[in-house]
């Protein structure tokens, strides 16, 4: 099915993602659920697979990767518990469509996009996003020239969360994140410590995975 992303159809359709995935589903922070209303996934995406914005499933752009699953980015931006004095920095921006979402709710935002390919979606899709901004570079390594920043938001799935990115962490600062385990993904939040940084799994739910992440493997005999 054709929709014509300039009319109704597609607010229609934004408007029921916000009714039936997540306000049935514990995004039940008003201000994420309004700015998810808001902000149109599809401007975010490329043309071919922009009529795919609304769906409840990932959506996929290029060399594998995906936009998130719309629970997953809910869930994470409810558990974040995002103040609007904040500064953000996102690990994984695809076409930007996180990053526009957060520039709602904070007061800046530090999107870090290692695909080329994306890099260009989101700064065209970005524009005008003043808080919002995008770097490309090696999403394990963040973007310490910006740090600290009081939230770590990975809009993904990792094996483990690299200590380069919680070192950009200011302490106290909150960190959400999925994690993938033999396949299996959930979500999980923390915050750093002057000691270190834990994290507690809070969702068992579907999320992408994020390249560069991979645990170290150890050899068994």
């Amino acid at each position: 099915m054709n929709f014509d992303l300039r009319g109704q159809d597609m607010t229609a359709m934004r408007h029921a993602m916000v009714a039936s995935q997540l306000r049935t589903n514990a995004v039940s922070d008003a201000r994420v659920v309004a700015a998810m209303d808001l902000v149109p996934r599809e401007a975010f995406l490329p043309e071919a697979v922009a009529n795919l914005a609304y769906r409840d499933t990932a959506v996929p752009l290029t060399h594998g990767r995906a936009q998130n699953v719309p629970i997953a980015t809910g869930r994470l931006l409810t558990q974040a518990e995002l103040r609007p004095t904040d500064t953000v920095l996102l690990i994984g921006a695809a076409g930007g469509y996180t990053a526009a979402v957060l520039a709602e709710l904070v007061a800046s935002v530090v999107a870090v996009e290692s695909d080329p390919a994306l890099v260009t979606l989101a700064r065209s899709a970005l524009a005008g996003h003043a808080t919002v901004t995008l770097v490309e570079g090696s999403l394990a390594e963040g973007h310490a020239a910006g740090a600290p920043y009081d939230v770590l938001f990975i809009d993904g799935a990792v094996e483990e969360v690299p200590q380069a990115l919680v070192d950009q962490l200011a302490t106290g600062g909150r960190i959400v994140s999925g994690l993938s385990d033999r396949g299996v993904t959930r979500l999980a939040s923390g915050r750093r410590s002057p000691g270190g940084f834990a994290l507690l799994d809070f969702a068992d739910i579907d999320c992408v995975a994020l390249p560069g992440f991979a645990r170290p493997r150890t050899f068994t005999f």
